[in-house]
């Protein structure tokens, strides 16, 4: 592609032959190499403008920056007010703007933008649409499963999966859309046929993240400004504000009587030793029951908001009952078939508000006694592990406290951080840093009856520590332990008040 071509929709200073040809876009220097644009993009931890000259080496000629880099002179520098916000155009002009040959269907929110994007999936799939997802599981379609590093992946990652699904023959694609995402312009230039909110509570407030419960929710909001099409949770105070805001068409969904989707009941179940949800609900002035295979009140409202998304999309109430009934998502209240008398759930709540929404749903169902495994991940601010040791200290029997993606901080102070708040909730807590050591624990006490959850990793295989990923799948260690003929003594770790 031409560079002119390229550069299209960008405010650039610096002379450049617009025929240049371009084969690739690289923010990466290990990526840049002779034809490919090298985007200079200033982030948090590492500035692309220090790895300039390493592009350089490379054979990248081509230079895109904010500020001075240091290149031979016969490099082309071009400069910007932003390069970030500079790359998502570039990379849409790239991949040759995909969202005009699928279908994008944006969802935010504080809790349910995963478990939503794959009931969107499921149904639309099953309608006879071929429908790839992006997001914090990663990005599948058409039988191809990507690792993404994101929940929102860079603009050209994304540019660039959209347009793979699109060739692939894709009519449409759901994407998680964080408000970093937004706010770090992963998702300009692209124009989203639908916009799903779910809800909106504290969170991603802190270093490198929201400055303030304000800005988080002003950036969510701005999804809207760039949609066809709106569906709204209208239980949630904030979707006044985002139907003020947004001009398109809008489609509401919940519990309230005037919304256009709404849910009648929700009603705990179990079908084949699945924990499920019966649902009545009123689907554009028709009658609509189903049965939803994922735990909880809370994923009867996923599925709604996926519900109007398929009737946008033109979706039979019939075709959309038997996806629901077989839907499945990996890391979101995810029922593990242990075959024991107790029931194991792994699920990636990893704040307060998703901890407690997943606690909650699991103590609806019948049960013994209630055990949350979990940790909190280092480099974030002391309110999520307050919020934590609170939510858990106040509805569980037992917290088991362990290792969450500690990075560089020391996860027996992360540790002892939540233990307060635990204690404070008048709540009972055993502390195991060793995750696989602390699954064990849990499985090794568990009684018939109970209901053990495993909160924070959900779909991760891997644990972050010190910079690396190594590798970690509950899953492994469960199935594992299970097949174990010598059990943890029950005493070996001391409970304490």
């Amino acid at each position: 592609m031409r560079l002119q071509e390229v550069l299209q929709g960008v405010h650039v200073s610096g002379g450049f032959d617009p025929l240049l040809d371009i084969t690739d876009i690289a923010y990466d220097s290990r990526k840049a190499c002779e034809n490919t644009m090298f985007v200079c993009l200033s982030g948090a931890r590492t500035d692309g403008h220090i790895f300039a000259k390493n592009a350089y080496d490379t054979g990248c000629r081509i230079f895109l920056c904010e500020k001075p880099i240091d290149v031979p002179d016969d490099a082309v520098i071009l400069s910007c007010a932003d390069t970030r916000a500079a790359l998502a155009v570039c990379a849409c002009n790239f991949f040759r703007h995909p969202y005009r040959d699928i279908k994008v269907i944006g969802i935010t929110g504080t809790k349910g933008k995963t478990t939503t994007a794959h009931i969107v999936k499921a149904v639309l799939d099953h309608a006879g649409i071929p429908t790839g997802i992006i997001g914090t599981v990663g990005a599948a379609f058409c039988d191809k499963v990507l690792p993404t590093v994101n929940t929102t992946p860079e603009s050209y990652e994304l540019q660039k999966l959209l347009r793979m699904m699109a060739d692939a023959g894709c009519k449409a694609a759901a994407i998680e859309v964080s408000s970093l995402g937004l706010k770090f312009h992963r998702v300009d230039g692209l124009q989203f046929d639908t916009a799903v909110f779910t809800n909106l509570s504290p969170d991603h407030i802190g270093t490198n993240e929201h400055d303030s419960f304000e800005e988080y929710a002003g950036w969510k909001k701005q999804l809207f400004a760039h949609c066809d099409y709106a569906v709204l949770n209208k239980d949630d105070p904030f979707s006044e504000t985002i139907a003020q805001f947004c001009v398109c068409p809008k489609t509401t969904y919940g519990f309230a009587k005037d919304a256009d989707v709404r849910l009648l009941t929700a009603d705990r179940s179990k079908r084949d030793h699945q924990l499920g949800v019966a649902c009545c609900a009123e689907l554009c002035g028709e009658a609509f029951s189903f049965f939803l295979s994922l735990p909880g009140t809370v994923n009867a409202y996923n599925a709604l908001a996926a519900a109007a998304v398929a009737k946008r999309f033109g979706v039979a109430n019939e075709t959309i009952c038997e996806a629901l009934a077989n839907v499945h998502v990996k890391g979101r209240g995810e029922v593990v078939d242990t075959h024991t008398p107790y029931s194991v759930i792994i699920d990636y709540a990893h704040n307060g508000v998703s901890l407690k929404s997943i606690i909650e749903t699991a103590k609806a169902y019948d049960h013994n006694r209630i055990i949350a495994l979990y940790g909190s991940v280092g480099s974030r601010t002391e309110i999520r592990r307050k919020e934590l040791g609170l939510v858990s200290g106040a509805l569980c029997d037992l917290s088991i406290l362990t290792s969450d993606d500690p990075e560089f901080e020391d996860p027996d102070q992360i540790i002892a951080e939540i233990a307060r708040y635990v204690e404070q909730a008048g709540g009972k807590h055993v502390d195991i840093p060793d995750r696989a050591e602390a699954i064990r624990y849990a499985l090794s006490i568990a009684e018939p009856g109970d209901i053990l959850i495993f909160a924070g990793k959900g779909h991760e295989e891997f644990m972050k520590v010190r910079g690396e990923k190594l590798p970690f799948s509950e899953k492994k260690v469960i199935f594992e332990y299970l097949q174990e003929t010598v059990k943890i003594r029950n005493s070996e770790f001391g409970i304490r008040n």
